[in-house]
C-alpha cells in the first residue's frame, strides 16, 4: 500500500516531508527553471510549465500523445507511481500537470498546499541536486473526459446543471482588457479570479472558506464545473479546487479564451 494512500488530494508540507522517501513517489516541480537550480524540494523532477503546453495551435490544449509519452517517460512514470506536484505561484501550472494526469488516466496524485511558498515558510529544507531519474517508455492512452472542446461547451450553454468557471481578472471578464479578438465572457459564465482562491498570508495555501465562496457564487456540486481562463494555465488552479472539493463532474476548457475569444462563431457577453 502507498504511503499516500490515506492523505487527502490537497496535503500540507508535513505530510510530504514524511514521506520523501517513498519508493513510489514522482515529486514534480513546476515553475521557473532557475528557481528549481537555485533551491527545490529534495528530489523533486523539473517540468518547465512549456512542457505542459500544446507546441501548435492554441496552447492551453494537451500536449500531443508522443510529447505526453516523452515527458512522462522522463519522469519514470508507471503505474504504482505516487504524484506530488507543486510549483511556485500557488497552484496553476500544479493544477495543469493534474490535469495531465487526468488525461492520461493516472488518479494517484496529490497537490502540496501553498506549493514552494508554504514549504519555505514551514522552515523546510531546499536542494540543489538533481534527483535520479529511472527514464520509462509508457505507452499512454488519453482520456477526452476531463476535456471540455469547443464543441462540447457550445453544446452545453444554457444548460440547468451546468456552470462555466472563468478564471480570468475582472478586467479581462468585463471585456476591459483584451487579449483576444473579442473582449468579454462566455454566456452565463461566473468570474472567481484565480488568485482569489489563494490565501496570501497562509503561504498561498486554497483558502479555508473557498467551499463557501464558490456556493455563494453557484459553483455547486449538483453542476457539471467547466473552467477556463486564457490558456488554461490559471485555470488549472481552478481545476485543481474543483476537484479537491469532491465535485463529481469537472471538465477544463482547455482551448480557453484564446480559442473562445478569436473564433468567428462564438458568443460574447461584457
Amino acid at each position: 500500500m502507498s504511503e499516500f494512500s490515506q492523505l487527502p488530494l490537497v496535503i500540507e508540507p508535513k505530510e510530504l516531508l514524511d514521506r520523501l522517501s517513498a519508493p513510489e513517489l514522482i515529486l514534480v516541480d513546476l515553475g521557473n527553471q532557475l528557481r528549481y537550480q537555485q533551491g527545490h524540494i529534495a528530489h523533486a523532477h523539473c517540468v518547465e510549465p512549456k512542457q505542459t503546453q500544446s507546441q501548435t495551435g492554441f496552447f492551453g490544449l494537451l500536449p500531443d500523445k508522443l510529447s505526453l509519452e516523452y515527458l512522462f517517460g522522463q519522469l519514470g512514470h508507471n503505474s504504482a507511481a505516487t504524484y506530488v506536484i507543486y510549483d511556485d505561484e500557488g497552484g496553476g501550472w500544479a493544477g495543469r500537470f493534474i490535469w495531465l494526469l487526468d488525461s492520461i488516466g493516472h488518479h494517484n496524485y496529490h497537490y502540496l498546499n501553498g506549493g514552494l511558498h508554504a514549504w519555505m515558510a514551514e522552515g523546510y529544507p531546499l536542494s540543489t541536486e538533481l534527483p535520479e531519474v529511472s527514464v520509462t517508455s509508457p505507452l499512454l492512452t488519453i482520456d477526452e473526459q476531463p476535456t471540455a472542446t469547443l464543441d462540447y461547451l457550445q453544446s452545453r450553454l444554457g444548460a440547468d446543471d451546468l456552470v462555466i468557471w472563468d478564471a480570468r481578472s475582472v478586467a479581462e471578464y468585463n471585456g476591459e482588457k483584451l487579449l483576444a479578438a473579442k473582449g468579454g465572457h462566455i454566456p452565463d459564465a461566473v468570474n472567481f479570479e484565480w488568485t482569489a482562491g489563494m490565501d496570501s498570508e497562509h503561504g498561498l495555501r486554497i483558502r479555508s472558506d473557498i467551499a463557501d465562496c464558490l456556493e455563494q457564487l453557484g459553483i455547486t456540486k449538483d453542476k457539471e464545473v467547466i473552467t477556463h481562463c486564457q490558456s488554461h494555465h490559471r485555470s488549472g488552479f481552478t481545476y485543481l479546487v474543483a476537484k479537491a472539493l469532491g465535485y463529481p463532474r469537472v471538465k477544463a476548457y482547455a482551448g480557453s479564451w484564446s480559442e473562445w475569444g478569436n473564433h468567428p462563431n462564438t458568443v460574447v457577453e461584457n
